[in-house]
């Protein structure tokens, strides 16, 4: 599903600018001789005279609390996915929260228009379906760049097929599920136009792309604690021992 996470990928943007080109073929990208033209598409047609014009005009025209009714709005109706893929991934504490949040901000919130679960510290809780299949074991997959969606996985695409039009099809028509679909597009497009820059100035803006959009699966597969890689040693301690 399009996220929610977005904070993260600007901090990491922000933390990362600096790129080193990579010589070596990259085994999470074989299908690169595709990709690539893909995302050459994407940002110079569909992006340049597409998306970043909404975008742009998007927030040019709709106030902030207006843009944080629909974040929230739109945010309120996939908290049933977040609960069950919490519930499939083994966190019932999660799962917990998703509900209380969901049925709070429906309430209270009017149909989730207003986030008052966070005031009361029901925090949101992020959990999709690629990441359900992640703690099941499922590798990423191909890396793949979608026209119009961008970068994703074979692993990640299965899970949004799943959460964008599988579960909320339960409560929801198709035309409402195409419409929180691009409501939830426009803004997250809308929330990195002050980032573009810094992508721009990468030395190369696919390997940047990627590498971001791999460091942010794996901050949310791990719920913000990834694990710390040990560097491998350069010395045998064992002989060490024995001088």
């Amino acid at each position: 599903m399009l996220k929610h996470s977005f904070t993260f990928l600007c901090l990491l943007i922000l933390a990362g600018c600096v790129q080193v080109p990579q010589s070596k073929v990259d085994d999470r990208d074989p299908l690169q001789s595709i990709n690539r033209p893909l995302y050459d598409f994407n940002m110079d047609v569909l992006d340049a005279y597409l998306l970043r014009p909404v975008a742009v005009g998007y927030v040019e025209v709709t106030p902030v609390p207006v843009r944080n009714g629909i974040v929230n709005f739109t945010g309120n109706i996939t908290a049933p996915v977040d609960m069950i893929n919490a519930g499939l991934q083994g966190k019932p504490g999660n799962a917990s929260v998703s509900l209380a949040r969901f049925l709070v901000n429906s309430t209270v919130g009017i149909f989730g228009v207003f986030d008052v679960a966070s005031s009361l510290g029901l925090e949101i809780v992020d959990e999709d379906f690629g990441q359900t299949l992640g703690v099941w074991g499922v590798g990423d997959g191909a890396y793949l760049m979608l026209p119009g969606m961008g970068p994703t996985t074979a692993r990640n695409l299965t899970g949004d097929v799943v959460d964008n039009f599988v579960l909320p099809e339960v409560a929801l028509t198709t035309p409402q599920t195409i419409l929180v679909f691009v409501l939830k597009a426009v803004e997250a497009r809308a929330s990195l136009i002050p980032q573009e820059g810094l992508l721009n100035d990468s030395l190369d803006p696919y390997l940047f792309v990627k590498d971001i959009y791999f460091q942010r699966q794996i901050y949310e597969l791990y719920d913000g604690n990834p694990p710390i890689k040990e560097e491998p040693a350069d010395f045998d301690e064992d002989f060490l021992e024995s001088l």
